[in-house]
C-alpha cells in the first residue's frame, strides 16, 4: 500500500512549509529581510498503463492510462526580493536603497558579502561599518572632528568638519546588482553571498541607470506581510492535518486486511 508513504511525504513537505513561514514571521522586524516561499514538486509516477499505448490489434490508443503518483518533495525555497517599506529613523548613518542594488560588505576573510540592511554605524576609527563591525565598501572614514554628515542620493558621504564652511567628500557607497537575485546564498546577519546561480555582481554607484538611490535617515523594513503569512500558516496546518488523516485511513485499511479470515 502506497498510501502511508505518500501521506508521509505530504506531512514532511508541509512541515518544511511551516518552518519557512515561521522564519518569515520571526524576521518581521529584521531590517532588509526578504521573505521566502516554499515550492514543491510531485514525485515520480508508476505507470500501470502508459498513456498512448496501443490497446488492441486494430491500433486503438489508450487515451489516459493509469499513472500513480508517489507523493511530493520540496523543490525550492525561493526568496522574494521585493523591496520593503522605507522606515524613517533620522539616524545619520541609517541609509536605505530605493530601488535595485545591494551594499557591499567586506567580511573578516576578505570576501565580499551583499546586504540590503543599511543600519550602519561608525567604528572606533571612524569607518562606516554594519552592525557586526564589518566595513562597508569602499571603506569610507569620517574625520574625527566632523560635526555633521550628509549622504546624498548618489551615495556620496559629505562631512562638515569643524572650522570649514564647505563639506568634505569622504567617499561614495558602492552597490551591486545581480541578474538572478533569488540565486544569492543567505548566510545570516542580513548578508548574502554570490553563487553560480546568482551570476557575477554588476557593480555601480547609486543613481546610475538601473541602480537604486540612497535615502539617508531611512532603513528598509522587512518585506514580510503578516496577514499573508498567517493565512499561509493556516493553510499549511490544514494540509498537514489532511495528510495525517490519510495516514489514519491507510492504517485502518491495513488493519481490515489483517483481520480478514
Amino acid at each position: 500500500m502506497r498510501t502511508l508513504d505518500i501521506a508521509a511525504s505530504g506531512m514532511m513537505a508541509q512541515q518544511m512549509n511551516v518552518e519557512v513561514i515561521s522564519n518569515n514571521i520571526a524576521n518581521i522586524n529584521t531590517v532588509g529581510f526578504k521573505r521566502s516561499r516554499a515550492e514543491f514538486q510531485d514525485l515520480m509516477y508508476q505507470s500501470q498503463l502508459r498513456p498512448g499505448a496501443t490497446a488492441s490489434d486494430q491500433g486503438d490508443i489508450v487515451p489516459a492510462g493509469i499513472q500513480l503518483g508517489l507523493g511530493v518533495k520540496p523543490g525550492a525555497v525561493a526568496r522574494q526580493h521585493v523591496q520593503g517599506t522605507l522606515t524613517r529613523t533620522e539616524g545619520d548613518y541609517d541609509v536605505a536603497l530605493d530601488g535595485r542594488g545591494y551594499f557591499l560588505v567586506t567580511l573578516p576573510t576578505g570576501e565580499t558579502a551583499y546586504s540590503r540592511a543599511g543600519n550602519f554605524k561608525l567604528s572606533p576609527e571612524g569607518t562606516i561599518v554594519n552592525s557586526d563591525g564589518y566595513e562597508i565598501s569602499p571603506g569610507i572614514t569620517v574625520p574625527e572632528n566632523t560635526r555633521d554628515v550628509m549622504i546624498n542620493s548618489n551615495g556620496e558621504v559629505l562631512a562638515y568638519v569643524d572650522g570649514q564652511i564647505e563639506p568634505d567628500n569622504v567617499g561614495q557607497f558602492d552597490i551591486a546588482m545581480f541578474v538572478n537575485e533569488a540565486g544569492l546564498e543567505a548566510v545570516g546577519g542580513n548578508l548574502y553571498l554570490e553563487t553560480p546561480a546568482s551570476g557575477v555582481p554588476i557593480l555601480g554607484i547609486p543613481g546610475q541607470l538601473g541602480f537604486g538611490t540612497v535615502r539617508q535617515g531611512y532603513v528598509e523594513a522587512s518585506n514580510v506581510n503578516i496577514v499573508q503569512e498567517i493565512t499561509n500558516l493556516i493553510s499549511a496546518q490544514r494540509a498537514y492535518e489532511m495528510n495525517s488523516r490519510t495516514v489514519e485511513a491507510g492504517d485502518q485499511m491495513l488493519n481490515t486486511l489483517v483481520q480478514m479470515r
